[in-house]
């Protein structure tokens, strides 16, 4: 008699995405009684063969007859990973016939199985969802908690399984699975006003424009001036991600191995100046998500800017060029969304104090020199608005709040302008280039021989031409206005740096 055999379909994260596992098991006659698992499996893999043997045991399932030989295709990928173990368990309870065969067309298993039997979360289910649903499957069987994940993935039924055996009793009909609800959002902290913090109306407004347009950011001043307070409160003022993007958040977090923070906000990402290279793109032998792919339709704050290592900053060119960090492995390149708004915060100096109103800079100018060159002009270039940042005087903070530059009123105004973003249909702002750029701004001639004069006077290239229209695009938008005017492009200029104070130019 020929030996069942059944097969079924899993995932494996590597980056973000998930790429499909083909699991097949057939019982075998063999003399060694050595069970065989093949198709290029690690340690952690070969362990769940044993795991899922106790489970059977735990729960009091028929444990599957004979030695089974179980195969992880394609061979040439090496699979890790705790989600093979439902699968692996699915598949040796077919090929013993606890169900017919017939029962896993259409069906992708993904999950950890504890040794009592339980049906445990396990790193990348909304990517093994998605890959799932591309590869044609009909449902994906896995925990209740990624279940709870995946509810609002359109285009696949999810079923979460409590335990194995309502797994096995669900494949052999006797047990009803029923469609997992969608969890409620999950509860936020409450973001700082920026009313709280008093004057520095240039800077809120740069927020607001970063905010708006996804533009990246630099605000540049002595201690204590309110650079990173101000940054920090970026996260209030963000417009809600779409359902699609909050898809994409979910999916990130999961596949990072991070506890899932929902994605009904923005992330805000702010690493240490200790970090690695590796640390921000992302990397390490299943290739996972970096800080840059973290902060994917949020931001990325950097504060002390300068003291980040050199090759960690420049590696930001590509990731802030075109959306995405590849990373290179030895059986595939893998590729990652990172399309984030770059913030970031710097003292003048190395003391930080030169420019102060009442505190002497004691930097010499070599030092200052090597300060500001641990940031290359190619990066610097990338950063629409380099704004100063100054020292206030003391009577300001006696002041009363002012809540026209509080977080209530720029929001409304951020989100007014991300709408006229949406009905253009041309996406964010800071990513319009070329016949797009020239659409949205509506620039009149007198608009456009301004912007020549500013980038003659500053000696500029065509890619300060470029943001200086997208800042100016946003400037417009804030304003409710449809096209871009002069006053737009000479704010955008002072927002870039180009004046004859900014402590960047002098």
């Amino acid at each position: 008699m020929t030996p069942p055999t059944i097969s079924l379909g899993s995932g494996m994260v590597l980056g973000v995405d998930a790429v499909p596992v083909l699991v097949e098991a057939t019982a075998r006659d063999a003399s060694d009684g050595v069970p065989r698992l093949l198709g290029l499996v690690d340690a952690g893999v070969r362990e769940a063969y044993h795991r899922v043997l106790q489970a059977f045991f735990a729960l009091g399932l028929p444990t599957p007859r004979g030695v089974t030989t179980v195969n992880f295709a394609p061979a040439s990928l090496r699979k890790h990973g705790s989600g093979f173990d439902l699968p692996l368990a699915l598949a040796l309870a077919g090929a013993g016939g606890l169900f017919p065969a017939t029962r896993v067309l259409g069906l992708y298993a993904f999950g950890e199985v504890s040794l009592q039997g339980r049906v445990l979360r396990a790193r990348g289910a909304i990517s093994v969802a998605r890959m799932a649903r591309d590869q044609g499957a009909t449902t994906l069987l896995c925990s209740p908690d990624d279940a709870a994940l995946c509810a609002e993935l359109p285009g696949i039924a999810v079923r979460g399984a409590p335990t194995l055996a309502d797994a096995l009793y669900w494949l052999a009909g006797q047990r009803e699975l029923p469609a997992p609800p969608v969890p409620p959002p999950p509860v936020h902290p409450a973001v700082p006003d920026l009313a709280d913090i008093r004057g520095q109306e240039t800077a809120k407004q740069a927020l607001a424009v970063a905010a708006a347009g996804g533009h990246n950011l630099l605000f540049v001043g002595p201690p204590g001036s309110g650079k990173s307070a101000l940054l920090r409160r970026l996260a209030g003022l963000l417009p809600a991600p779409s359902v699609e993007e909050r898809l994409t958040l979910l999916q990130i977090q999961t596949a990072a191995g991070l506890p899932v923070q929902g994605g009904d906000r923005r992330p805000f990402r702010a690493p240490h100046h200790t970090s690695s290279t590796a640390s921000l793109l992302g990397g390490g032998p299943d290739a996972r998500p970096g800080e840059v792919t973290l902060a994917h339709h949020g931001v990325l704050f950097l504060d002390e800017l300068p003291e980040f290592r050199r090759d960690a900053l420049e590696a930001l060119r590509q990731p802030l060029e075109d959306g995405l960090v590849v990373v290179g492995r030895a059986q595939r390149t893998v590729v990652m969304p990172s399309r984030f708004t770059l913030v970031a915060a710097m003292n003048p100096c190395p003391c930080g104090y030169r420019g102060h109103p009442r505190r002497p800079c004691v930097c010499p100018p070599p030092a200052v020199h090597r300060y500001r060159a641990r940031i290359s002009g190619p990066l610097l270039d990338r950063i629409d608005l380099q704004v100063e940042v100054p020292a206030l005087d003391p009577a300001a903070f006696s002041a009363a709040p002012d809540p026209d530059w509080g977080t209530a009123a720029l929001v409304a105004r951020v989100q007014s302008a991300s709408r006229r973003q949406g009905q253009r249909g041309l996406g964010q702002n800071a990513g319009l280039a070329d016949r797009a750029l020239e659409q949205a701004c509506a620039a009149t001639p007198a608009v456009l021989r301004l912007l020549e004069d500013v980038l003659r006077r500053h000696q500029q290239s065509g890619r300060a031409r470029v943001r200086l229209l997208r800042v100016g695009r946003t400037l417009a938008d804030l304003d409710d206005r449809d096209a871009v005017g002069t006053g737009d492009i000479l704010q955008a200029a002072q927002l870039r740096g180009f004046a004859a104070q900014s402590p960047l130019l002098t």
